[in-house]
């Protein structure tokens, strides 16, 4: 059929129920996943659930580089700069990436005092118990009980605590917000204007006191 005619016969005679998808399994997946979390855990216990110690980054353009994010890794100078390797880093649950470079002294400081701190907490496991060898700090006994960590290996980012609701305060009811924002807008905009203005009054008064000097 061609042109803006209508269609000559309804085809709606499609079996629609066989594409019909349903999720009853929701309940089981999500006990399922969670079983498969406490069995993961048990299994790599003592050792952190969320795997290696990630650096503290930027991201990239500037709509997000004023935050911070967790990254891949350390980079070598970073690892370096504590005195490891990058083998031995990895082996003591440290990320590495080797890709990534110091653009800045500040980041570099940042993540080289986080390898500090997560050395002073890190406990290290002997894989034998006849033979405790000393790694990046002293190795613990066998017997030794330590908690196994949940959650992210020091997070890049502390929860914020949410402030409670209060009352408005007086001051504040009576503040207009919106014409204190244009006025401090207009001053940070007219700021060269003014100052222009204020020298050319100045100058008008200076020529006005000459005149007037020079006429007495």
């Amino acid at each position: 059929m061609k042109h803006n005619n209508m269609i000559a016969k309804e085809h709606f005679k499609k079996y629609w129920q066989r594409y019909v998808k349903t999720w009853f399994d929701q309940p089981a997946k999500k006990k399922a996943r969670r079983l498969a979390r406490q069995q993961k855990a048990a299994a790599i216990a003592p050792r952190p659930v969320a795997g290696s110690l990630r650096s503290v980054v930027h991201p990239p353009t500037a709509r997000y580089n004023s935050k911070v994010r967790s990254g891949r890794g350390f980079t070598l100078a970073e690892i370096k700069a504590v005195g490891l390797g990058k083998k031995e880093a990895q082996s003591l649950g440290v990320a590495v990436d080797h890709r990534r470079r110091n653009k800045s002294v500040e980041g570099q400081e940042a993540n080289v005092q986080r390898l500090r701190e997560y050395r002073a907490k890190l406990v290290v496991f002997p894989k034998h118990a006849k033979k405790a060898t000393k790694g990046w700090v002293e190795t613990s006994a066998v017997d030794t009980v330590v908690e196994q960590v949940r959650g992210k290996v020091m997070p890049a980012l502390a929860k914020v605590k949410k402030s409670k609701a209060r009352a408005i305060t007086p001051e504040e009811a009576s503040t207009n917000t919106v014409r204190m924002l244009k006025a401090l807008r207009n001053d940070a905009r007219l700021v060269g204007y003014r100052v222009v203005q204020k020298k050319v009054k100045s100058d008008a008064a200076e020529q006005a006191k000459l005149k007037k000097s020079g006429k007495k």
